[in-house]
């Protein structure tokens, strides 16, 4: 299901970019190890799928991935650098044209947005083909997302132009994670490993879910007050066990000899 290349993307030229500095190659890095993790774990959706972070130092610069290529074959180097007017200032190749309307319009108008992830994971997308509430409040897992989440009720097609992503922006409003209906979700990261941590979770909460629900028997809630607390007490800790999620993740891949940060 190949999508349109965004026509209006050219090569030009940003001086002011320290392409060289220590924090944006090590954001290279840790990008391309979320496309190698979410390859392994089956959370990306052939060619159509794509990550983006702000480029540090730079809040109008974004990584994104580079249009025609799966998720496991992204390394450092492969990632693309735009700007929010369609141009790649850095890298060989396009984004795919709904990775740059909706992630150039995310980062642009939710300046508190530095990670975004795009996929069509199977479990939690099967939520989003159900009527009514996506996610559910029944595990532990599910409670790391209480009060975070929102839902686009209105599938709209593809987005082709700013408009859409102008309302994937607004649809996402102060939530974290966002359930598009009929489509897939969109996880908004203050950094790429809380990004990564919870398009994990989410994943995993949403299979249990499933499981449940396939049970064909009652489905026990968590009541508000409990789920608040235990929402309240993940969320201390949620910035830390997710760097350490990654850092872990990133270990693994070395281990394996995936060669994610040349």
């Amino acid at each position: 299901m190949a999508h349109t290349l965004l026509s209006t993307a050219s090569k030009a030229s940003s001086p002011h970019v320290r392409l060289d500095a220590d924090a944006v190659m090590q954001a290279r890095i840790e990008l391309a190890a979320c496309f190698q993790l979410a390859a392994r774990h089956g959370l990306e959706e052939g060619i159509c799928n794509h990550f983006s972070a702000v480029v540090p130092g730079h809040d109008d610069l974004f990584f994104v991935n580079p249009y025609g290529y799966a998720f496991a074959e992204i390394t450092a180097s492969r990632l693309l650098i735009c700007d929010f007017d369609g141009h790649v200032v850095h890298g060989e190749g396009k984004p795919e044209a709904t990775a740059f309307y909706i992630h150039a319009r995310l980062h642009r108008l939710m300046p508190r947005v530095k990670a975004a992830f795009h996929t069509h994971m199977p479990n939690a997308t099967a939520l989003c083909l159900l009527e009514g509430p996506p996610l559910l409040w029944l595990g532990q897992t599910a409670l790391k997302f209480y009060g975070r989440t929102a839902v686009d009720e209105h599938y709209n097609g593809l987005a082709l132009d700013e408009s859409e992503g102008d309302r994937i922006a607004a649809a996402m409003g102060d939530a974290d994670i966002l359930f598009l209906k009929n489509h897939g979700v969109m996880v908004a990261g203050a950094d790429i490993a809380q990004a990564w941590d919870d398009l994990y979770y989410l994943e995993r909460a949403a299979a249990v879910q499933l499981k449940a629900m396939s049970a064909n028997q009652p489905l026990k809630p968590v009541p508000h007050e409990v789920a608040q607390r235990a929402y309240e007490q993940m969320r201390v800790g949620d910035p830390d066990s997710a760097r350490a999620h990654l850092d872990s993740g990133m270990r693994e891949l070395r281990r394996q000899g995936i060669a994610f940060d040349r």
